[in-house]
């Protein structure tokens, strides 16, 4: 009496490889696309920010994490570095808090200034490495 019929379902078939790949796609794609705008670039501006912290040098103008601008009077062979900042005023500070290096020193066996000054009258080509932001979004220089 209180009891209903029951009846059978029929099974769904079962679902292929291809039903599940098509289900990843998306994620997949979402990964691909966050690689090459998000990580990549990441991974390559933390490359040359390195290559530029073991590249700091004796007389290199810097800027440090707390916006600090000053001389680099001492390397250290550890990560610690003297920059002075004023008149005989030094600051020892870790190689890792420098944020950008301003200017760059010569070495000693180098010469400065160009090999071929221009002429009078003579226009020098223009640095095209320069990118648009769109070249800068994906780690072009």
């Amino acid at each position: 009496m209180f009891v209903s019929t029951a009846y059978a379902q029929t099974a769904a078939p079962a679902g292929g490889g291809g039903d599940m790949l098509v289900q990843f796609a998306p994620l997949i794609l979402i990964f691909v696309v966050f690689y090459f705008l998000l990580i990549r670039p990441q991974q390559k501006k933390m490359k040359e920010h390195k290559a530029m912290l073991s590249a700091i040098r004796r007389g290199d103008r810097v800027v440090t994490g707390g916006g600090i601008i000053g001389i680099v009077t001492k390397v250290g062979t550890d990560d610690e570095i003297t920059v002075e900042i004023a008149e005989n005023v030094r600051v020892r500070c870790l190689r890792s808090t420098v944020n950008l290096v301003l200017a760059k020193t010569e070495p000693a066996g180098k010469s400065g200034g160009d090999a071929a000054p221009a002429a009078e009258g003579e226009v020098k080509p223009a640095d095209t490495t320069a990118a648009g932001g769109i070249g800068k979004l994906f780690g072009r220089k």
